[in-house]
């Protein structure tokens, strides 16, 4: 008789052996078309916990007293944010969520949206009733078709059920939600460029103070918090602050989902208890890097973070730490890199991005921005100098003073930490007019080893220009002059022969 190998439980596996799913706990599990399965998992208990047992302030200093702070980007306290929307006396106050998801290679709120909506829909509610609020907008890329699809379903639930809409639970508070959508505009994740956008306007941000819990969206006091921030809500209502303020560190309390992605072996949403360490991320839940390649660094917080070097593996991952680093926790985007990555084209890449984005209403980050990327393509195509580095980092420092919202402010980033932590690669780019990594395609330069080509003339055949001359069994050779770099002898080439300096 064969041995019948047992099935391994997920628990098992090392890709979630380190994990620990708080706001990710139903995704997978549940299907997310039906509230039934939703309540089956203590789903609204919360609610009718905070509705029946709880005064709003009760609620507010549980949320205080818990630790959550803001899973969007900052971290500020999400406590503290309600109770100054708590103690603003108004006629109408507002609960938003913020679901306009831009980082590049950031998934964490698509997917509680499309595996648990209903957990962020009794948040809200939760939210409105410890504020006074009795109504919610969840602001949501039009991008995310599937996402959208299960938030119209489960709010019609909820209010077919009756937890959403007049009188919940029998008692005499009222809240409901509407959906709007973004048009995937960056800015619009800021929160002031949200309510403007919620409100019909172009999505810009706006001067502060006053602060949104004070002026918000339509001039009312509003909260605006993330979807993961609100995915943990109900869980620290039903078990306690003390529970959730005993995971993660001394400043950063709970979990943190994390999108891995780039040179890593296993890629996918991570979620870990804070203060987890960014090796025991990359090594043992990620599988390390793929074909023997040597970690490099890491980006965290997308276009507004900043680039983690090899030196600080071993820094337990929280808010704090990662912005003495150089870096941001940001909404949870974590791209790994390895020795092929040239971080000048890194930082290159994210500010393209955030130049594309910016929505252009204060100068500096709407010219700084540019500027700065046009110092980094002078200096990736081999034109830059010593003074175009110097000027970069004042560029820097000045569109980081003067911009008007935290994306301007934070767009530098990238440029300042890889600056900071590679300068090495500036100077090569600059002085030796050479790209380490090998990628900055201006830079690059393209050899064919004489001994080890064997003459088979196949890069000869696929070179678009012919910059490759040589005869049958003989080494061949390429012509610099008429060279394209664009990698294809490369490629065909069987036998190593080729190389790119």
């Amino acid at each position: 008789m064969t041995n019948v190998q047992q099935p391994v439980s997920l628990e098992d596996t090392p890709f979630y052996k380190k994990q620990l799913r708080l706001a990710l706990r139903n995704c997978g599990i549940i299907n997310p078309e039906k509230i039934d399965e939703y309540i089956a998992m203590d789903g609204y208990m919360a609610l009718g916990k905070v509705l029946t047992e709880m005064t709003p302030q009760t609620v507010v200093d549980t949320i205080l007293a818990s630790g959550l702070r803001g899973r969007g980007g900052g971290g500020f306290p999400t406590g503290r944010k309600w109770q100054f929307a708590l103690n603003n006396v108004s006629d109408k106050k507002y609960v938003c969520c913020n679901a306009d998801e831009g980082d590049p290679g950031a998934f964490m709120d698509r997917s509680v949206l499309e595996g648990d909506p209903h957990a962020v829909i009794e948040a809200m509610a939760i939210a409105g009733y410890a504020i006074g609020a009795d109504e919610g907008y969840i602001y949501v890329r039009a991008e995310y078709p599937t996402a959208i699809k299960r938030l119209e379903i489960a709010i019609g639930q909820a209010r077919e059920y009756g937890l959403l809409g007049k009188n919940i639970f029998g008692t005499d508070f009222n809240f409901d939600i509407t959906l709007r959508f973004g048009a995937g505009a960056f800015v619009c994740g800021e929160e002031t460029s949200l309510l403007t956008s919620i409100e019909g306007n172009r999505g810009e941000p706006r001067p502060r103070p006053p602060f949104p819990a004070v002026k918000g969206l339509f001039g009312k006091p509003t909260i605006i918090n993330n979807v993961e921030t609100y995915a943990n809500v109900c869980q620290i209502i039903l078990k306690g602050a003390e529970w959730f303020s005993s995971i993660g560190t001394e400043k950063s309390k709970g979990t943190k989902v994390f999108a891995l992605g780039g040179k890593i072996k296993n890629t996918g949403l991570v979620e870990v208890p804070m203060g987890t360490t960014l090796r025991e991320i990359i090594e043992e839940i990620g599988g390390g890097i793929p074909n023997g390649k040597k970690f490099k660094a890491a980006q965290t917080g997308g276009p507004s973070g900043g680039c983690i070097p090899a030196e600080f593996i071993d820094t337990p991952i929280d808010y704090d730490n990662l912005i003495a680093i150089g870096s941001m926790m940001g909404s949870g985007g974590l791209i790994v890199m390895d020795e092929d990555n040239c971080m000048v084209d890194i930082a290159k890449f994210f500010l393209d991005f955030t130049v594309d984005e910016s929505c252009g209403k204060c100068t500096p980050c709407r010219i700084g921005t540019r500027r700065l990327y046009e110092i980094l393509e002078k200096i990736t195509s081999g034109n830059g100098t010593l003074e175009d580095l110097d000027r970069m980092e004042n560029l820097c420092n000045y569109i980081k003073a003067n911009s008007l919202c935290g994306l301007g402010q934070t767009a530098p980033n990238p440029v300042l930490s890889t600056y900071k932590r590679f300068r090495d690669e500036y100077i090569a780019h600059v002085v030796d007019k050479k790209c380490p990594a090998a990628v900055c395609k201006s830079l690059l330069c393209y050899e064919i080893t004489a001994d080890k080509c064997k003459g088979c003339t196949a890069c000869s055949r696929v070179c678009p220009v012919g910059a490759i001359s040589g005869t049958v069994k003989n080494p061949h050779s390429i012509d610099k002059t008429k060279c394209i770099k664009c990698g294809a002898c490369m490629e065909r080439c069987k036998f190593g022969a080729i190389v790119k300096k």
